[in-house]
């Protein structure tokens, strides 16, 4: 028996850019992998490379023993999967597909209705990373699931971590890690439109706000306790001083033409928190304004 033939035969549904890229990785760690499409057209590469292209889902589901569904979101996935339900009890289906927990766990309340061994996932690195030891993959669901296929797993990323039991967890530290990046990536985007604004480039402006970067994990340690905690220590910079700061950036902003949206709805949960007593509190204490929309 070859050492292919020992690998486990992987499945992967959906051949979008992050379809192909664990395809490959898979192919690449010699996993025997079987790939089908909504669309025809796309995986040529992957054939050439050794992968067996289906016509439907169903022949692509019966050809392995792991199912990896990669797919736009929740209802294109469940509209693949649905007709085919009859021909998953026995394998093992891993959706890499990005939503909310809400979705995560209504996908696991169908499996489980028809007997399949499911764990919802969350991938958080580009297609580029995919199959490298940096690759960052969240899987939640039966932990007896995800010990029986962690090793054929960990072939798309070596930082895949199995998060517990509850359906959704893949997809809380998702969207909590997306909510910071993308958050982080319009304040970026805005810092360089401020600095333009007045003549100064991009490429001046990145050093710094590299460096700037650069202090944030033990900041991001200091506020995960103080979350927990419930307590936010303001001696050094109080919420009322904060907001100063902030009115300063939407006028210069203002007085430049760019738009504010983010940096107002800032203030707004700045102006909150003061309200509820915070004023004297450090910036973690905003998270008492975040809740109170609720």
């Amino acid at each position: 028996m070859t050492e292919q033939q020992l690998k486990t035969p992987v499945t992967v549904l959906g051949l979008g850019a992050m379809g192909q890229a664990l395809a490959g990785a898979f192919l690449k760690a010699g996993h025997p992998t079987t790939v089908w499409n909504r669309t025809p057209g796309k995986g040529d590469d992957l054939v050439a490379a050794g992968a067996t292209r289906t016509d439907t889902a169903a022949d692509a589901v019966r050809a392995s023993d792991l199912v990896v569904v990669c797919l736009y979101d929740y209802d294109v996935s469940q509209a693949v999967l649905g007709p085919i339900a009859a021909d998953l009890p026995g394998r093992a289906l891993v959706n890499l597909t990005s939503d909310t927990p809400e979705r995560s766990r209504e996908a696991a309340a169908w499996a489980a209705e028809h007997g399949i061994d499911y764990l919802d996932g969350a991938i958080l690195v580009p297609v580029t990373v995919i199959g490298t030891p940096d690759a960052l993959l969240f899987h939640s669901g039966p932990k007896a699931v995800y010990e029986r296929h962690e090793g054929t797993l960990k072939v798309l990323g070596g930082n895949t971590v199995y998060l517990g039991e509850d359906h959704g967890l893949a997809a809380v530290y998702d969207n909590a890690l997306l909510d910071f990046f993308w958050t982080s990536m319009s304040g970026l985007v805005h810092a360089y439109a401020l600095a333009d604004a007045d003549g100064v480039k991009g490429v001046e402006l990145a050093p710094y706000l590299g460096a700037l970067i650069a202090i944030l994990p033990p900041i991001i340690e200091e506020m995960g306790s103080e979350v927990d905690s419930g307590k936010y220590p303001g001696e050094q910079a109080p919420l009322v001083t904060e907001a100063v700061n902030v009115d300063h950036i939407i006028h210069a902003s203002e007085h430049r033409g760019l738009d504010v949206g983010a940096l107002s709805g800032i203030k707004a949960v700045l102006d909150r928190a003061i309200a509820k007593g915070h004023g004297a509190d450090g910036w973690t204490a905003t998270i008492e304004a975040v809740r109170g929309v609720r």
